[in-house]
């Protein structure tokens, strides 16, 4: 190291200041002080940030508690005799609230045994290298902003009564009658989960079809899943005013006409980057039309000291994806910059009931860019529920370029949709053609076999002439 740069890190406390310890500003936090860098990081709510405390972590475990009623139903199907049951809500919560703390100790040792400071305080940005955090004055050579999101909800009368998925994980009690609104995948996952453990649900989302920006058959698939549950999906549907009435109970109007009666109202109309109060405007970072950090390739925000990673630069909102960033930021300021982070063919999972898994490109996707595709696709009842007699079907979709034979997208909706999309993807990102799917012998009694054994795909739709 040359001796100017020696005297440019001395004239900060900190080479590197993390502003944010979720997973993401965890990840470059350790890695850059691994490297070396003297590092300080400042969380001001809970160590692990959204998945850890009030996002993936917790939801997944609340969905797996949903899932057992339907898993009591199918054994009888199978020569089981399930007596007596009912459901604890408040042990459920008590029991994810102790592993959300062992996670929370996990990410502050992690942090700590790499030789990084955190501060449990609010970090707020004076210039571009000051901090005022925990009534200190610090100063940093380089700055990361990764304060990822926050529920957004709109300014309708009465949303003083109303939750969002940070204070569903925290209910005393679950209610009889829960009202979600919202199409996203939050809003769908919560409405599982409510209804899995025992809640009557209805579902409120203000356009023709939820979870916009999936592919087109998936969504329509799990809707249908949905409602043969008995939740009550509606759709165009939105709430114009929320009232509380003496009983405690709440009472919505819906335009249009008609109101609903229930006992909660749980938002989840999407989430927003969660910029404010961090001093972004003293610094000079330059903020969208939504408030997210604009950043270049290589996360680098307008200021040349400051960079931004994760859901707060309101790009590919997913915790793997903030990891992967702050990782190879990290060795990019202070190690090898060797790594890198590719955003295409980027699995996700939404866990619904059924969950749905895709990787990839949607049919409409694939179209609009390559034109002519060749779709595969298999509706069918899988093995088990041929004893447990429940209706429920799983879909797998293939979406296939049809000029280079590459599959392009993957969807599927049904049991362990996650874990089977996991492997797919990486055969999506290793470029394999439709070809290679047909040349791989399948697992046999399984539902994953069903996309090495499509061969037909679909005729092509039949485009009606302009009247």
């Amino acid at each position: 190291m040359q001796a100017n740069e020696l005297r440019d890190m001395a004239k900060y406390t900190y080479d590197f200041f993390v502003i944010g310890a979720g997973s993401g500003g965890t990840r470059a936090a350790r890695i850059a002080a691994a490297h070396g860098a003297r590092v300080g990081v400042a969380e001001d709510l809970y160590l692990g940030g959204t998945c850890v405390n009030v996002g993936c972590v917790p939801k997944k475990l609340l969905v797996y508690a949903s899932h057992y009623a339907e898993d009591f139903e199918d054994a009888a199907g199978f020569g089981w005799s399930v007596g007596e049951r009912e459901h604890n809500w408040a042990k459920l919560i008590a029991n994810k609230d102790k592993e959300i703390a062992r996670l929370n100790g996990i990410y502050r040792r992690l942090i700590e045994g790499a030789g990084a400071k955190i501060y449990d305080a609010r970090a707020v940005l004076e210039d571009a290298n000051t901090i005022s955090v925990g009534g200190e004055r610090v100063t940093a050579q380089t700055i990361l902003i990764s304060t990822g999101g926050w529920p957004s909800v709109p300014d309708v009368p009465g949303k003083e009564h109303i939750v969002t998925s940070n204070e569903a994980f925290h209910l005393e009690t679950l209610p009889d009658r829960i009202v979600v609104v919202g199409g996203g995948y939050i809003a769908v996952e919560f409405a599982g989960i409510f209804h899995g453990l025992g809640a009557n649900v209805t579902q409120l989302y203000r356009g023709p079809m939820f979870l916009r920006g999936f592919d087109d058959d998936a969504r329509a698939f799990v809707a249908e899943e949905m409602l043969k549950k008995g939740i009550d999906l509606r759709l165009i549907t939105k709430v114009e005013a929320i009232a509380k009435q003496k009983d405690g109970s709440l009472l919505l109007d819906i335009a249009g006409g008609g109101t609903i009666e229930t006992d909660l109202v749980m938002y989840a109309t999407g989430r927003r980057p969660n910029t404010s109060g961090i001093g972004i405007e003293k610094a000079g970072v330059a903020l969208n039309e939504r408030g997210a950090v604009i950043v270049d390739k290589d996360w680098r925000t307008n200021i040349d000291n400051i960079y931004a990673i994760g859901d707060v630069t309101d790009r590919i909102q997913l915790t793997p994806v903030a990891i992967a960033e702050g990782h190879a930021l990290a060795d990019r300021l202070y190690g090898e910059p060797g790594r890198g982070v590719s955003y295409e063919f980027v699995a996700s999972t939404v866990f619904s009931q059924p969950s749905l898994g895709t990787v990839g490109l949607t049919e409409a996707e694939a179209r609009a860019r390559y034109g002519e595709v060749d779709i595969y696709k298999s509706d069918f009842k899988s093995m088990k529920h041929t004893l447990s007699g429940r209706d429920e079907r799983t879909l797998m979709k293939l979406v296939v370029e049809r000029s280079s034979d590459r599959v392009v997208g993957i969807h599927v909706v049904g049991p362990d949709a996650g874990e089977i999309i996991q492997g797919f993807a990486v055969a999506l990102k290793a470029g394999a053609t439709k070809a290679v799917f047909d040349a791989t012998i399948g697992i046999h009694p399984t539902a994953a076999e069903e996309f090495v054994t499509m061969r037909e795909p679909e005729p092509e739709p039949v485009l009606k002439a302009a009247e």
